[in-house]
């Protein structure tokens, strides 16, 4: 019965014309209308909507750790992830060497520190080791489908939801693959390829050496990495390592302030998005102010303090073992 009424349902899509964004979830209006201003034609947007395979499949357990309590969680968890990756610093290392001439083509062209950018990768994916085993567009249906819009934050992770739809949709016109074909491997969270871009960072992808890049490359994953921290981040100098104080002892001082004040971040007083402020561990440090500057660029890559400090502990004891 099943198999009948499938068929019925694709002979409808593959006949039906389609000159509008006419849907009874108003939510996939929104996402046909976006991917329409972004090039894709009303037919493609309407065939990927209406497919059984991206929007009638349903990501549970990504839609499960996306809620608060997981989110809360996850951010608890990061400080454990950053004392177990320092134990691949050789690995980082032996990275750098390996793809050194990426690196110093990143360094040269976008002004990001090489170290930075393997920390961030070995943070990401461990450097491509970790597979995603979710679909970036099925991960944000679901989130919008199943997510009701009774509080800011829910209203937020909707729009968040049906942005990234459209950028998939957007993303996958261009590379002329079917819906059906259009399979995005990501987190549980939508995040793409080693550096885990959410879809609609997909503009800050740049190839290395080629015209479109492709996130599941190395040399890509570096060249990108450095792009969107140039362009979102404004990374735009080199770190002068020497400049940074004893990283090992910063972090150390900065997980018990977080310990301890439960309102706490690295390096912000206040939200730039909302009226809430923060107990700032670096604010009145002057000896900090360095780091401070280039914490901030980092968490434009991800907002998480812990991620922050993680990243800069990992990518100054890259450097100090490429130094020996």
């Amino acid at each position: 019965m099943f198999k009948i009424f499938f068929i019925l349902s694709l002979g409808t899509l593959l006949f039906a014309k389609y000159d509008n964004c006419e849907f009874k979830n108003k939510d996939y209006i929104d996402v046909c209308n976006s991917a329409v201003k972004n090039g894709v034609s009303y037919e493609y947007a309407n065939k990927f909507l209406l497919s059984y395979f991206k929007t009638k499949k349903f990501d549970e357990i990504s839609y499960k750790y996306l809620q608060p309590k997981y989110i809360t969680t996850h951010k608890k968890n990061e400080k454990k992830a950053n004392n177990v990756l320092v134990k691949y610093v050789p690995d980082m290392v032996k990275h750098l060497k390996e793809y050194s001439e990426v690196y110093d083509f990143a360094e040269q062209k976008y002004g990001v520190n090489r170290e930075i950018i393997a920390a961030i990768l070995i943070k990401e994916t461990r450097l491509g080791k970790i597979k995603p085993t979710h679909d970036a567009f099925i991960v944000f249906n679901t989130l919008v489908v199943r997510t009701e819009p009774n509080t800011p934050r829910e209203k937020w992770l909707i729009n968040m939801g049906k942005t990234n739809m459209a950028s998939i949709i957007t993303h996958c016109y261009k590379k002329e693959v079917t819906p059906e074909e259009c399979t995005l491997p990501s987190s549980y969270a939508g995040a793409v390829g080693i550096p885990q871009f959410m879809p609609n960072s997909f503009v800050y992808a740049h190839g290395y050496k080629t015209k479109i890049a492709d996130l599941t490359k190395m040399e890509d994953a570096i060249t990108s990495t450095a792009n969107f921290l140039r362009q979102k981040a404004e990374f735009t100098e080199l770190i002068e390592w020497s400049k940074i104080p004893d990283i090992v002892s910063i972090e150390s001082k900065w997980y018990d302030y977080e310990f301890e004040n439960e309102n706490a971040s690295l390096v912000y007083e206040k939200s730039s998005k909302a009226d809430k402020t923060y107990d700032c561990f670096a604010c009145d440090k002057e000896e900090l102010q360095y780091l401070r500057t280039y914490a901030k660029k980092i968490m434009r890559y991800n907002n998480s303090s812990n991620y922050a400090i993680g990243v800069m502990r990992l990518a100054y004891d890259a450097h100090t073992m490429l130094e020996k």
